[in-house]
């Protein structure tokens, strides 16, 4: 009985040093013969377990089966795994690839998907360097439009926007003072999320109702892309403390949530709120300038970003680029107060064309 015990012991380290490894390794293709030479020494030393007798008088050989192992399964196993070898070949040969680009498994892992990236050129012949944006997404800002354009509030509802716009500017005006560039930074943060609140509840709107948004849901989500270029291009030109990143985290994590509530409750006061933002974020890029204007703030070159995505000329300012940063503001202005004015008239954003592109 000790005997059988051991040796069936020994039979199934044996059959797990068969099978583990090639379920468990990825170097299972240099040992095939050798696995299928075990394989048979292993069965015969199970069939000789099972050719002991078992108290009781019966015998308990039965050929091929001892102790809960089959041959058939196993050599099934044994075969089955084979035919993965070429698979995990090409993985391997991907692996190895990536290995000798210094590591970098994003061409590997393209490759593997077949998603690879197109190679963009620009008008002059010149490789697209961006990857945030492309040609097609840039534009020249109309410098011509009124920038003195004022939404009188009449209403209740308007008079509460536009003094909860006016009391937020307080504290910003004490926190930033006269540091315009910090200033547009933090303003540019705030300012990207209405568009994409507004364009997401519109999204999820259009998929409840099965119904089409006139536009609105791509012309809300464009107006969120710009301000975070606008961010994107400021943080080239002013890099912000750690003190200011946090705020950024309070601010963001106060607004969103406040302004998703309020187009929920009220999109035409939740519209006309972002059409008062941008007239303060008008008035606060009207100072900038001025500070550039007196010398209290380097007219540095403008960031390569903001040549490109304005296609601005290649000798631009910072000046040229709070230029068309305030009229990207205005054209923002201009749709919200758009936006609140249909609400306002009874009638949902479907049913006026959206100004997809307005900039």
């Amino acid at each position: 009985m000790m005997m059988s015990r051991a040796a069936t012991r020994a039979a199934r380290s044996m059959m797990m040093g068969m099978v583990v490894p090639r379920y468990f390794s990825s170097t299972t293709t240099t040992a095939v013969a050798g696995l299928r030479y075990n394989e048979t020494t292993a069965f015969k030393l199970l069939n000789g377990v099972g050719g002991h007798h078992v108290s009781g008088g019966s015998s308990g050989h039965v050929p091929g089966m001892v102790a809960g192992f089959t041959r058939l399964p196993v050599r099934n196993m044994s075969t089955a795994t084979l035919h993965d070898n070429s698979s995990e070949e090409k993985e391997k040969k991907v692996t190895d690839s990536a290995g000798e680009n210094g590591g970098n498994d994003e061409k590997a892992v393209v490759s593997y998907w077949g998603v690879q990236p197109k190679k963009i050129m620009k008008e002059d012949g010149t490789e697209w360097k961006w990857s945030c944006f492309m040609p097609w997404e840039t534009y020249k800002a109309d410098l011509s439009i009124d920038l003195g354009k004022h939404h009188v509030p009449k209403t209740l509802l308007d008079k509460f926007a536009y003094y909860t716009v006016k009391s937020l500017r307080l504290p910003t005006d004490i926190f930033f003072q006269r540091r315009y560039g910090c200033r547009a930074m933090m303003l540019e943060t705030v300012a990207a999320v209405p568009g994409m609140v507004g364009g997401m509840l519109l999204h999820c709107k259009s998929l409840r109702r099965f119904e089409q948004s006139g536009g609105w849901i791509k012309a809300l989500l464009e107006e969120a892309e710009n301000e975070r270029m606008h961010l994107m291009t400021f943080m080239e030109v002013v890099k912000p403390r750690w003190y200011e990143r946090a705020l950024v985290f309070a601010v963001q994590g106060v607004f969103f949530n406040a302004y998703f509530l309020a187009y929920i409750v009220s999109p035409k006061l939740a519209h006309r709120i972002v059409g008062y933002l941008e007239e303060e974020a008008i008035h606060s890029y009207t100072e900038f300038l001025k500070e550039i204007d007196n010398g209290n703030i380097e007219n540095v070159p403008a960031p390569a970003i903001a040549i490109d995505y304005w296609r601005l000329p290649a000798d631009s300012t910072l000046r040229d680029v709070v230029m068309v940063v305030r009229a990207d503001e205005a054209h923002h202005r201009d749709v919200n107060h758009f936006a609140s004015d249909i609400h306002y008239q009874g009638r949902e954003l479907k049913e006026a064309p959206a100004p997809v592109g307005y900039h």
